[in-house]
């Protein structure tokens, strides 16, 4: 179950990451309603985690799947870059962060 949490509060930086692009500064309201509401999301599961899982593995897979969520996220609405390099190195990200999650281990 807390490793549940972490992949849920990941995909919630998924979130806050893109909302904070989109509230171009906190200059408009729903997005940086939403960053709000999608960081403080991440950071309570992330916390909540924490009281079961190993810090390091947590918060690396945390931050993984923020990232690479981001990333694909950015290319496929947010008219990112596609490279094939791009795409290599998110699916290493990808691999660490299921790499990581396999190797945490539960208090």
């Amino acid at each position: 179950m807390a490793w549940l949490l972490v992949v849920v509060a990941g995909l919630l930086e998924t979130g806050f990451a893109v909302c904070l692009k989109l509230s171009h500064g906190f200059t408009r309201l729903w997005p940086t309603i939403a960053f709000c509401v999608f960081a403080l999301g991440s950071f309570g599961l992330l916390t909540l985690s924490l009281k079961k899982l190993d810090v390091g593995p947590a918060y690396a897979v945390w931050t993984g799947i923020g990232a690479a969520g981001t990333a694909i996220y950015g290319m496929i609405f947010l008219g990112d870059v596609v490279s094939t390099l791009k795409i290599v190195s998110i699916s290493l990200v990808i691999a660490g962060v299921i790499g990581l999650q396999l190797s945490g281990s539960a208090h």
